[in-house]
C-alpha cells in the first residue's frame, strides 16, 4: 500500500517538469535559430549580407544551374592582385599560419592569385529543408560523438560550438549518391610523381534503391574504393560503413587484398592510420580534410574571420589540362589556382590528454557557404607546424553540389605533397546519377569485385 506523507512534494513530478521545461527551452532556442535561415542567414546558415567594404558580396542564391559543368563562368576575370613571399606580410590577417609558411618554404614559386569573390554555393531545396529541420531539432549526444533527430545533411546550420561546426563538415551535402574516378598523386620533393587511379562509390542511406536488414539509423554513408592503377596496387579494395556515432558503433571497414584474395575486417582504418596508397603522406582521417570520429580532440570555436581560400576553381578543373600541367615541384602550379576572400569559421582541435595521434593540434578554416573545410594547419606533437591542407572548391552546377576538384596536403618538413580528387584526364570524373543497392556495399560485393 502506498502511504503519502502530508506535504509531500512529489519529487518525480517536479523532476519531470524541470526536464520538460529544459527541453522546451532547447526547442524554443532551436526554433528561433531555424527562423533565421532564409532571413538574415542563408538557408544553410551563412551570413546572407556581404561585408562592410564590399569585398565579399551578399549571397543571392548561388550559381545558377547549368548542364555545362566545366565551362568557366569567370573565364574573363583577371586577378585583383597576387600574394607572393614579398608581400605576404601585408595580408597575414587573412591567411593561416600554414599558408604563410608556404611562402617561406617556397619563396620563389608559391603564389596566390586573388580574384573577385563570388558566393556560388547552391544546393537543392530538400537540403535547405533538412537544414531547417536540423536547426530546430538536432542535438549532440554521447559527449558530442553522435547526433539525435538528424536529417540527411548539415546538422547545425546555426552552430554554437566548435564541435557543431566540424559536424557540419562531416554531414555536409555531397550529392547523396555518386560514382567517381579520380587520381591521387603523391608528389616527391623533386617533383616526380606516379598517379594512383581510384574508383569510388558512395551512397547515403536514403539514396539507396534497397536497404539491408542490418541497416541502422547510425549509418551516415556507405563507401567502397578500388585502386585501378598503377599495376602494383591494382585490385586492392576498401569497403566502409561510416557510422554517425563511432563510439557506440565504430566505423565498420573491410579490405580485399588482391594478393591473398581474401576479405578481412579492417578495424584500424581510422584516426592516424596511414591512408590508402598515399606513400605515407596522409592519415586516414585526413581524407576529405577531416573525417571520422571527433572524440580524440577538444574542439574550440575561435570565431569567424575573412580569409583567402581556394574557391571557384574552374581553371583547375579545365579538361584540357594534363596532370603534368598542374603538379609542380613543391606545390600546385599557381597558373591554374584561384583564391577569393570568404568568411570562414575558425576551429582549433587540440589532442585530449591521454589520447594519441600524430597531430597534436589542427586548425580548421571552414567555408560558411558550403561547410567544407577550406584550409587546415596540422601541428606535430612538439607543437611545430607540419602539414598544410587546402581544398579547391568547385560548384558542380549540373547537380547543385559544392565539393572539391583537388585536395592538397603539403609537408613543410619533407617538401613532398599529396593531391587527391583530380579528374582532368578521367572523363566524367564525378557521376551523381548513379544509384546503388545495399548489396553493393557488402563484404560479398568486394569479394566479387576482386575476382
Amino acid at each position: 500500500m502506498n502511504v503519502r506523507t502530508p506535504g509531500f512534494k512529489y519529487p518525480k513530478l517536479l523532476l519531470s517538469s524541470a526536464l520538460i521545461l529544459a527541453l522546451s527551452t532547447l526547442s524554443t532556442a532551436g526554433m528561433a535559430s531555424a527562423d533565421r535561415l532564409g532571413q538574415d542567414l542563408t538557408p544553410v546558415g551563412a551570413e546572407r549580407a556581404g561585408n562592410a567594404d564590399g569585398t565579399i558580396p551578399a549571397w543571392d542564391g548561388g550559381l545558377p544551374s547549368s548542364n555545362d559543368r566545366y565551362s568557366n563562368p569567370f573565364a574573363d576575370e583577371q586577378p585583383l592582385f597576387v600574394i607572393t613571399a614579398a608581400n605576404a606580410a601585408e595580408y597575414s590577417a587573412q591567411l593561416s599560419p600554414g599558408q604563410l609558411a608556404m611562402f617561406q618554404r617556397y619563396p620563389d614559386s608559391f603564389r596566390m592569385p586573388v580574384y573577385p569573390t563570388h558566393r556560388t554555393a547552391a544546393m537543392p531545396q530538400k537540403i535547405y529543408d533538412a537544414a531547417s529541420h536540423n536547426a530546430a531539432n538536432t542535438r549532440l549526444t554521447d559527449d558530442g560523438n553522435g547526433l539525435v533527430n538528424f536529417q540527411e545533411a548539415l546538422a547545425f546550420p546555426v552552430p554554437d560550438t566548435g564541435l557543431e561546426v566540424i559536424w557540419n563538415h562531416l554531414t555536409r551535402y555531397r550529392g547523396g549518391s555518386l560514382e567517381r574516378t579520380f587520381v591521387q598523386v603523391p608528389v616527391q620533393a623533386n617533383g616526380s610523381f606516379t598517379p594512383v587511379r581510384i574508383n569510388e562509390k558512395m551512397a547515403f542511406p536514403n539514396y539507396l534503391k534497397s536497404t539491408g536488414e542490418d541497416r541502422t539509423d547510425n549509418i551516415l554513408f556507405y563507401f567502397v574504393q578500388e585502386v585501378t592503377a598503377p599495376a602494383r596496387l591494382t585490385g586492392n579494395i576498401l569497403l566502409v560503413h561510416e557510422t554517425l556515432n563511432q563510439i557506440t558503433q565504430p566505423r565498420q571497414a573491410w579490405t580485399y587484398n588482391a594478393g591473398q584474395r581474401r576479405v578481412r575486417l579492417a578495424p584500424n582504418i581510422a584516426y592516424d592510420a596511414p591512408g590508402t596508397a598515399t606513400d605515407g603522406q596522409r592519415t586516414t582521417d585526413n581524407l576529405d580534410l577531416f573525417n571520422g570520429a571527433p572524440d580524440r580532440y577538444n574542439w574550440e570555436l575561435v570565431g569567424k574571420k575573412e580569409m583567402y581560400i581556394p574557391y571557384n576553381s574552374f581553371k583547375l578543373a579545365d579538361r584540357s589540362l594534363k596532370y603534368s600541367d598542374i603538379l609542380h615541384t613543391g606545390h600546385l602550379n599557381p597558373e591554374h589556382t584561384r583564391y577569393e576572400l570568404h568568411r570562414v569559421w575558425h576551429v582549433e582541435a587540440t589532442l585530449k590528454e591521454g589520447q594519441r595521434h600524430i597531430y597534436g593540434k589542427r586548425s580548421f578554416y571552414i567555408d560558411e557557404d558550403t561547410w567544407q573545410v577550406a584550409v587546415v594547419d596540422h601541428y606535430d606533437g612538439r607543437g611545430e607546424l607540419w602539414r598544410v591542407g587546402e581544398a579547391h572548391h568547385f560548384q558542380y552546377r549540373d547537380v547543385d553540389v559544392p565539393w572539391y576538384v583537388a585536395e592538397t596536403l603539403y609537408d613543410l618538413q619533407s617538401g613532398r605533397y599529396l593531391v587527391g580528387s583530380l579528374t582532368n584526364e578521367e572523363g566524367i570524373g564525378f557521376d551523381f546519377t548513379q544509384r546503388f543497392d545495399y548489396a553493393d556495399f557488402t563484404p560479398q560485393a568486394i569479394r566479387r569485385m576482386g575476382r
